[in-house]
């Protein structure tokens, strides 16, 4: 039986920078290098941290492996449907918090 994408929520900030850079096919050294790329150098990670959590997300069927042309040495990981589902979920989350929290944030700051 599937898991209902709300249930993977929330997701750890590694988690949805490893998806987000799923958003194209890649192999393991590319994602770690787009991770800090896309959050402007706040989440590095070694191999240890990124394989554990592939692995576990490859059990979850949230990545699959990719087959590629041309490579054999390395393994390539693309998103499955549900991980792409919950990726938008937690996108949307993450915004609804941002949004709904603003004004009171805004009127913390100018006390």
């Amino acid at each position: 039986m599937r898991k209902e994408p709300e249930a993977f929520l929330p997701l750890s900030q590694a988690t949805y920078y490893i998806l987000l850079s799923l958003r194209e096919v890649r192999h393991g050294y590319a994602i770690m290098q787009d991770v800090e790329e896309v959050s402007k150098g706040e989440v590095t990670m070694g191999p240890g941290t990124l394989y554990g959590a592939l692995s576990k997300l490859e059990k979850q069927k949230v990545v699959e492996k990719a087959q590629v042309q041309d490579d054999d040495r390395r393994k390539y990981y693309q998103l499955t449907e549900l991980g792409r589902e919950v990726l938008q979920l937690e996108y949307k989350r993450l915004k609804s918090l941002v949004e709904n929290s603003s004004e009171i944030i805004q009127q913390m700051e100018g006390n």
